[in-house]
C-alpha cells in the first residue's frame, strides 16, 4: 500500500504526462503481480464496488477527529476532495501496516458483509494504521474517486514500457469483462489464451474534431466520408456461435437490444462490426431522446421495444472468417463490410452508413449543413488509406460536427467545483424568461476561460442571496450563450425541456438580463430540431 500511495501522489503532483508514465512504469515494473493487476483494473474504471457512503464517512471522520460536523462541511468545498478532507483533519495514526494494495482492497470489499457498527469499526482501524498519504489513497479507495490525469490510453504507455509489449496489443488485450478475481497478471498481459474470451472486442478508434477548414486536409479524393449518426457507439461480436454488444465505453449491452439477437442468423461467426446503435423507424433515424429511453435499462419492455426499435448501423469491418483486418486500408474495410451486408436482407437490424458523395469540400460543407435534417450530428472524415487504431489519435479521421445550437440565459444559482477549481464557482444553472418570471432550464460547467471563472467567481461571493448547502442563489444580473447539440422534450425538467452537452460559450456582458431568450424560443427550437 506504501509503495501504491506513492504512485498515487507522484500521479497527482504533476501533470507532465512522461512523468506519469515513467512514475508509472516503474510501480509496474517492480510491484507484485496481484498488486500490478488491481492498479490496472483501478486505471481501467474497474474499481471496487463503494462498499460504505459518504455522508457516513464524513460523519465518522468529524467526529474521530473531534470537530463539529458542520467545520468538515465547510472545510470539504476549500479542500475540494473528499478523501483528502478526511484524510488532512484525522489525528495522528498510533500504528503502522504492511498490508498490500490487493490486502487493502479486500478489506475494503469485505465492509459490504458487515453490518454499520462494525463497518465503523474497521474504518477507524484502517486510519489509525495509515498515514496521510496512505489514508489518502485508501478513502479514494473507498469512494471510487479516482481522479488524477491517467486515462487508460496513459497507463497502457506505461504497461509497455514496463513489459515491452506493443501498446495497440496491449490496449486488446485489456478491453472486455474481465476482473482480477477472474484472471491474473501473467494471464491478462504476459500470455493472453485468445480463446479465453470470445466476447473480447476490439479498442475503439476515436476521432479529433475538426477545428479548421477541411481544406487544409489536402485532396478530398484522398477521403471518404459518412454522416455522424447521434446514437450509440457500439462494437458487434460474433464469435463462437454467440453474439456480444459492446460500448465504446466497454460496457456489454448486448441484452438492452434484444432486437439485434437474430443477427448471427445472418452474419457468418467470427466477424466484428463497428458501428451505432440508433432508434430507427420506417427506415429513418429517430432523435437520440427515443433511444436515450432505453439506456440504462436491463430489461426493456414490449411497449417500448415497438415504440423505440433499434438498428445497428454498420461503419467498419474490423474481424472476418476470425481475421483481424485492422491494419488493411479503410478502402479495403469499407469493400469487404458492403459485400458482406450485401448478403443481409432488410429485415435485419442491420444497416449500412452509407459514403457521401462529394467532388469537392463545398459540396460536403452542404452535407453537413442538412445533418440536423435528417438526424446526423455532422459528417465523418476518414482517410481512404488509415488503418483502424486505437483510442483518439490525430490525422486520419475527423468529425466534422455542425455549428451548434445557441441561446442566451440568465445565470440564476452558482456551485463551487472540485479538484483544483474547488476555491472557484464553476457550476452554474440557467434560466430563460418565461412571461415576467425566470424558468431553470439547464446547468452547465465548462466553456469559460480560469480568467473568466476568476471574474464570477468573486461576482459571486458579493452577489449571494440565499445559500442551499454547496448552492448559492445570486442576484439575476449575468447573461451567458449556452450551446448545445441537441434538445429534447422532458417532464422532469420544471422547464420542459432537457439539452444535451450544455456548455457556456460566451459571457454576453454586452446584453441586459431582459434581452435573455425565453420559454417560448426553447419550446421553438424543440419542434425544429428534437
Amino acid at each position: 500500500m506504501k509503495d501504491f500511495a506513492a504512485l498515487f501522489s507522484a500521479l497527482d503532483q504533476t501533470t507532465r504526462t512522461n512523468e506519469k508514465v515513467a512514475a508509472l512504469a516503474n510501480y509496474l515494473e517492480t510491484a507484485p503481480d496481484t498488486d500490478r493487476l488491481w492498479t490496472i483494473a483501478i486505471m481501467s474504471g474497474r474499481r471496487p464496488k463503494r462498499t460504505v457512503t459518504t455522508t457516513r464517512l464524513r460523519e465518522w471522520a468529524a467526529e474521530h477527529a473531534g470537530i463539529p460536523l458542520w467545520l468538515f462541511e465547510e472545510s470539504y468545498p476549500i479542500v475540494g476532495d473528499l478523501a483528502e478532507t478526511i484524510a488532512l483533519v484525522l489525528p495522528a495514526p498510533t500504528a503502522t501496516s504492511e498490508k498490500s494494495l490487493t490486502e487493502w482492497i479486500g478489506e475494503i470489499r469485505n465492509l459490504s458483509d458487515l453490518d454499520e457498527d462494525q463497518r465503523k469499526e474497521q474504518i477507524l482501524n484502517a486510519w489509525a494504521q495509515l498515514d496521510t498519504p496512505e489514508r489518502f489513497t485508501f478513502n479514494k479507495l473507498i469512494t471510487g474517486g479516482f481522479r488524477m490525469g491517467v486515462s487508460q490510453k496513459l497507463m497502457t504507455r506505461a504497461l509497455s514500457k514496463a513489459t515491452g509489449i506493443e501498446e495497440t496489443e496491449l490496449a486488446h488485450r485489456l478491453m472486455g469483462k474481465w476482473t482480477p478475481d477472474e484472471t491474473t497478471f501473467d494471464d491478462l498481459i504476459l500470455a493472453p489464451n485468445p480463446e479465453a474470451d470470445l466476447s473480447k472486442p476490439y479498442p475503439f478508434y476515436l476521432a479529433y474534431p475538426l477545428d479548421t477548414a477541411p481544406e487544409d486536409l489536402g485532396a478530398p479524393s484522398d477521403w471518404s466520408a459518412e454522416h455522424k449518426w447521434d446514437g450509440i457507439r457500439g462494437q458487434l461480436v460474433l464469435r463462437g456461435g454467440d453474439r456480444h454488444l459492446w460500448s465504446r465505453g466497454e460496457e456489454l449491452m448486448t441484452d438492452r437490444f434484444p432486437e439485434l439477437a437474430i443477427l448471427p442468423d445472418f452474419v457468418p461467426p467470427g466477424t466484428v462490426i463497428d458501428g451505432e446503435v440508433l432508434a430507427w423507424i420506417d427506415e429513418k433515424p429517430m432523435p437520440f431522446s427515443a433511444l436515450q429511453k432505453r439506456i440504462g435499462r436491463k430489461t426493456v419492455p414490449a411497449k417500448l421495444l415497438k415504440e423505440a426499435p433499434v438498428i445497428l448501423r454498420a461503419y467498419d469491418l474490423l474481424e472476418e472468417g476470425g481475421a483481424d483486418l485492422r491494419a488493411l486500408p479503410f478502402a479495403e474495410r469499407r469493400t469487404r463490410l458492403e459485400c458482406l451486408l450485401s448478403k443481409v436482407p432488410p429485415e435485419a437490424p442491420l444497416r449500412l452508413s452509407p459514403l457521401l458523395d462529394f467532388q469537392s469540400w463545398d459540396d460536403l460543407a452542404a452535407e453537413r449543413a442538412r445533418s440536423r435534417e435528417i438526424a446526423a450530428e455532422g459528417v465523418m472524415l476518414k482517410r481512404k488509406d488509415s488503418p483502424y487504431r486505437d483510442g483518439r489519435r490525430k490525422g486520419d479521421w475527423w468529425k466534422w460536427k455542425v455549428d451548434p445550437l445557441v441561446i442566451d440565459a440568465v445565470m440564476i444559482y452558482a456551485q463551487a467545483g472540485h479538484g483544483r477549481r474547488a476555491n472557484l464557482f464553476t457550476d452554474f444553472t440557467f434560466a430563460v424568461w418565461d412571461g415576467n418570471a425566470l424558468v431553470p432550464f439547464t446547468k452547465a460547467y465548462s466553456g469559460l476561460t480560469d480568467a473568466e471563472f476568476r471574474e464570477i467567481t468573486a461576482w459571486v461571493r458579493k452577489n449571494t442571496i440565499e445559500r442551499f448547502g454547496p448552492v448559492r442563489s445570486v442576484n439575476a444580473q449575468h447573461v451567458f450563450e449556452i450551446a448545445f447539440e441537441g434538445i429534447a422534450e422532458s417532464p422532469r425538467h420544471k422547464s420542459g425541456v432537457a439539452l444535451r452537452f450544455p456548455r457556456m460559450s460566451r459571457w454576453r456582458k454586452d446584453k441586459p438580463v431582459s434581452e435573455a431568450n425565453t420559454l417560448t424560443d426553447l419550446k421553438a427550437m424543440l419542434d425544429a430540431y428534437a
